[in-house]
């Protein structure tokens, strides 16, 4: 597949999901969101599975940031867009267990918000890693505002009493098939790619265990699908700072 090849593809993705989302109309937050199947409390800390397992994302974005800073290098193309995700990851720890501590809308924001970051670290570094001509500093603002306006929106609709998850569930899901199309068109390594792809399948099962919270808790009673997801995410972060440092070793 060739960059121009990729390139093309990747737009007729983004507008065609742009499209389906004009199409179906607003998507609502389901009213019992906040009904985590895991209510147990540990020392006293309420819903504490779902609080404490956001540590491994604290874990990994620090260990992603001491990689970064420990170098001799200098930053390289997409080191804007890592820097962060790995950040992100971090605000995504404190966020989300701020928000399982007791759960509702107005938390939710600084749950959302640093995930809706850190997708758009991502998909700019991968980006900017396949398209070397463009600006990166463009790139990425571009995405955060992205970013930004995907939670504000959703706040914003849900304060009017609507709630329209689309542009946020579009950052989610976007990068999950424009990645790949993109690293198959700039020749991306087997090992990075293989990676990716590694990531995304943790990724997909975390989305998996979060739909089925109650399910697994009934079924495996020590933990929820929701404490799943947090740890499966975790999983797929990590493996996206393991390729962040060993393809950084090679293109060294």
């Amino acid at each position: 597949m060739t960059l121009v090849l990729s390139r093309d593809l990747c737009l007729a993705v983004v507008l065609s999901a742009l499209l389906a989302m004009g199409w179906h109309g607003p998507i609502e937050q389901a009213a019992t969101y906040h009904q985590f199947a895991d209510t147990r409390a540990w020392l006293s800390l309420p819903h504490a599975a779902d609080v404490l397992s956001n540590l491994g994302f604290l874990v990994v974005g620090l260990g992603g940031i001491g990689h970064m800073l420990s170098r001799e290098t200098g930053l390289r193309r997409g080191d804007l867009g890592y820097g962060l995700f790995f950040l992100s990851l971090m605000l995504t720890a404190a966020g989300s267990a701020w928000y399982h501590l007791s759960p509702d809308n107005a938390r939710l924001v600084w749950d959302r918000l640093p995930i809706a970051l850190a997708c758009a670290g991502l998909l700019g570094a991968v980006f900017c890693r396949c398209h070397e001509q463009l600006r990166e500093w463009a790139v990425m603002g571009g995405l955060v505002v992205a970013a930004v306006f995907s939670v504000a929106w959703w706040r914003w609709t849900d304060l009017q009493g609507l709630g329209d998850l689309r542009p946020y569930l579009l950052l989610q899901l976007l990068p999950l098939v424009l990645i790949p199309l993109l690293q198959a068109g700039s020749g991306t390594g087997r090992k990075e790619r293989l990676g990716f792809a590694l990531a995304i399948a943790c990724y997909v099962i975390a989305k998996g265990c979060e739909l089925a919270d109650h399910a697994i808790l009934e079924g495996l009673v020590v933990v929820s699908g929701h404490t799943l997801k947090h740890v499966f995410a975790t999983v797929a972060a990590a493996v996206l700072a393991w390729v962040y440092a060993s393809t950084h070793s090679e293109d060294s």
